[in-house]
């Protein structure tokens, strides 16, 4: 099984043996009498050390061939990476080919990572801490037995004394993580841990949870209003909603921004729910996360207009803002487009989104020009269903899907300044 290349293959410790016998999985989890034929077990189970700032993370790996047979994944800031089976650490590639029969793999990582001067989108001190699990537990590629699927089960264990939320539902054999259409899964998402204040709620069937530390100015109250006024209509748009929603909130000296995650997401405390120019950043962040839609390489506009564009419109079609603020909204963005020389590029800045919603607005007048009352609602059916990364062409065949055949024009690649850059070649 040895790999072509000279790499670093490091000793496990004795500690092996006592630490199996800690994280093995639950008997009910592991031998199941309808569990898939070619099924390997993945416990993933992460500790913090608040005082050090770090993470401990251990996987524990069981099956009954040899299903998973390798694992690879970055070095990064990973330290003490230590294994069953065979391992190696080559130019910053961390390759692990476990027992036939499984084994465990752990390391410890720092947690802190600061994005701007003084702001963190990952913290952990004495008092709290607020991350994402891909944060401590690097992004992997398996080599695997044909048609053979993880059974992934994810557990944090904070400190005595705190709470943790995670983007799973907790139980004591711990939180399934299943990510559809994958065969491997791992947990990803945001958490928060420490002494928690917690809203829970149901709304148009998606179980909404908003947690922050104690003591800090989260208004947890105020994001459930919002929620519970818009996401009925976003229900209405999008056929398969997440059955779960964590929302994490913390104030200084987190980031002041928002990032999305599958079926979580991250916002600043003191970020407004409703910005003076009608435009929302949960709202935006909460359509990532219902969407779910990704971007091929310089279309990052779509995905960012299309939030944009449908956070506006949820406000305005749950009558949260009226036609006529909405109207002043749209006016806004048009102002701010101006200052966009582009559409395409590797991120989409605040002036190119605002672009990319003026030009779908555009789109979605002449589809119901054309289509008498069909707009681009339509449109977004069809880059659901695509299931693929979206680009120029998806995005034009979803306007010609909706009978857009004039709207299409709309997208012109001439009109599209910067994408003709990003066409593939015609020769590839």
């Amino acid at each position: 099984m040895d790999l072509p290349g000279k790499g670093e293959t490091r000793p496990r410790g004795r500690f092996v043996a006592a630490a199996a016998l800690l994280l093995c999985l639950p008997p009910a989890l592991l031998h199941a009498d309808d569990h898939p034929s070619r099924v390997y077990d993945l416990d993933y189970r992460v500790s913090v050390e608040p005082a050090a700032g770090m993470a401990s993370v251990r996987l524990r790996l069981e099956q009954a061939d040899d299903f998973l047979r390798e694992m690879q994944f970055d070095e990064g800031r990973l330290e003490n990476i230590q294994g069953d089976g065979e391992l190696r650490v080559d130019t910053g590639r961390v390759t692990w080919l476990p027992p036939p029969e499984g084994g465990e793999l752990s390391w410890r990582v720092p947690v802190l990572h600061e994005r701007d001067a003084g702001e963190y989108d990952a913290w952990l001190d004495d008092d709290w801490g607020l991350f994402r699990a891909e944060d401590v537990i690097p992004r992997a590629a398996t080599r695997t037995l044909k048609g053979a699927e993880s059974r992934t089960v994810f557990r944090v264990l904070p400190p005595p004394g705190w709470s943790v939320v995670t983007p799973y539902t907790n139980n004591d054999e711990g939180s399934k993580v299943d990510r559809p259409g994958r065969r491997f899964s791992q947990p990803t998402g945001w958490l928060v841990m420490g002494d928690l204040g917690v809203r829970r709620e149901r709304i148009a069937g998606v179980r909404v949870v908003i947690a922050a530390p104690q003591g800090l100015s989260v208004r947890r109250m105020d994001m459930l209003a919002l929620l519970n006024w818009t996401l009925p209509e976003l229900a209405g748009l999008v056929p398969d909603m997440p059955q779960r929603m964590t929302i994490v909130s913390a104030d200084q000296p987190m980031w002041r921004g928002a990032l999305s995650a599958p079926n979580s997401l991250y916002l600043h405390a003191e970020r407004p729910l409703i910005s003076g120019n009608a435009t929302s950043t949960l709202l935006h962040e909460v359509m990532h996360v219902a969407l779910g839609l990704d971007a091929a390489p310089g279309y990052d506009w779509i995905v960012e207009g299309l939030a944009e564009y449908y956070a506006m419109e949820l406000l305005r079609r749950s009558g949260t803002i009226t036609p006529r603020r909405y109207q002043s909204a749209m006016d806004d963005q048009r102002d701010w487009a101006r200052s966009a020389r582009k559409l395409c590029g590797r991120q989409s800045s605040g002036a190119t989104t605002a672009r990319a919603v003026v030009l779908l607005a555009a789109i979605d007048r002449s589809l119901r020009d054309e289509r008498d009352g069909a707009g681009l609602d339509t449109v977004l059916a069809g880059l659901l269903d695509a299931g693929v990364p979206l680009d120029h062409a998806v995005l034009v065949d979803a306007v010609r899907g909706a009978g857009g055949e004039e709207a299409t024009g709309l997208l012109d690649i001439e009109d599209l300044p910067g994408c003709k850059k990003f066409l593939p070649d015609p020769g590839s």
